[in-house]
């Protein structure tokens, strides 16, 4: 009989445990003590800001890898258009010999 007893107040223990320092938003209303009800206020005013933390740095680490990941396109860009700018002056050289070696050759009659 004693090990029953002691068996049901383990568990009517341990139920006790878990149902305790659950996070999330309670009805503080419920609480009929001044002390009590305030705690349970500071309770939900604790996890609305460690929400509102973890939220706002998961933004701001998204925010942060979409700039890094526009600033490589940027720099990428810059790279292609340097390229191209350098392909564009060798053409505009070769027409311009072209065009001198056109002017410096006689006629053929």
């Amino acid at each position: 009989m004693r090990a029953t007893l002691t068996l049901l107040g383990c568990l009517a223990f341990a139920g006790q445990v878990t149902a305790q320092d659950v996070p999330g938003i309670e009805n503080c209303m419920a609480e009929k003590q001044i002390e009590r009800r305030t705690g349970c206020l500071q309770s939900n005013i604790n996890f609305l800001k460690t929400q509102i933390t973890t939220e706002v740095g998961k933004a701001k680490a998204d925010a942060q890898a979409r700039l890094d990941a526009a600033g490589k396109q940027i720099d990428a860009l810059k790279l292609l258009v340097t390229g191209l700018q350098a392909q564009l002056k060798q053409v505009q050289d070769d027409l311009a010999d072209a065009k001198a070696k056109a002017a410096a050759k006689p006629p053929s009659k």
